[in-house]
């Protein structure tokens, strides 16, 4: 039991201090690892964030070229077939969207969401409309559509709102 005792007093201040360091010098490195990752961060953020906000403006301006007000401005019949009218101005809607298909890496997946939602119930009203058998041809249909439009809140507008709120969040 001496022996042990003996052995244990010139060893256990060894292993108090190698225990004190071990947990001091684990600490300072954890606490170095997370100042470079948020200088990293930071550094990114400054890089990113022009592209965030350039991406924003760019599908805002396809939200303001899409509503439907603006495209049905935009989009005049050339015939008096309103099936291919409507089939025009979806042709016209989809073409804008494409153009803007890449902004999707610069925002939430929920934005984007909204974004692509609104489109497809606008072309959804839009096919909705054209079954209206009290319209006889385009040009009619036109008219109705921008009164129809232009009386309720479209899911363009919604959108529009949605991606305000998105780049007042990412700016503050």
């Amino acid at each position: 039991m001496d022996d042990i005792l003996n052995f244990l007093i010139p060893v256990l201040p060894a292993l108090v201090v190698g225990g004190l360091a071990y947990y001091f010098f684990d600490g300072f490195l954890k606490n170095e690892d997370k100042r470079r990752r948020f200088l990293l961060h930071k550094e990114l953020q400054t890089e990113t964030l022009p592209l965030r906000l350039q991406a924003y403006e760019r599908l805002t301006l396809f939200l303001e070229r899409s509503n439907p007000l603006q495209l049905l401005l935009r989009v005049h019949p050339n015939s008096t077939d309103k099936k291919n009218y409507v089939e025009s101005v979806i042709a016209q809607l989809q073409q804008e969207f494409e153009h803007n298909l890449s902004q999707q890496i610069y925002m939430s997946d929920e934005c984007w969401n909204v974004i692509k939602s609104s489109k497809n119930t606008l072309i959804a009203q839009l096919r909705k409309l054209v079954l209206d058998n009290t319209v006889a041809d385009a040009h009619a249909l036109r008219e109705k559509m921008i009164s129809n439009f232009s009386e309720a809140e479209n899911p363009i507008s919604v959108a529009l709102s949605y991606l305000k709120t998105e780049v007042q969040e990412l700016l503050n």
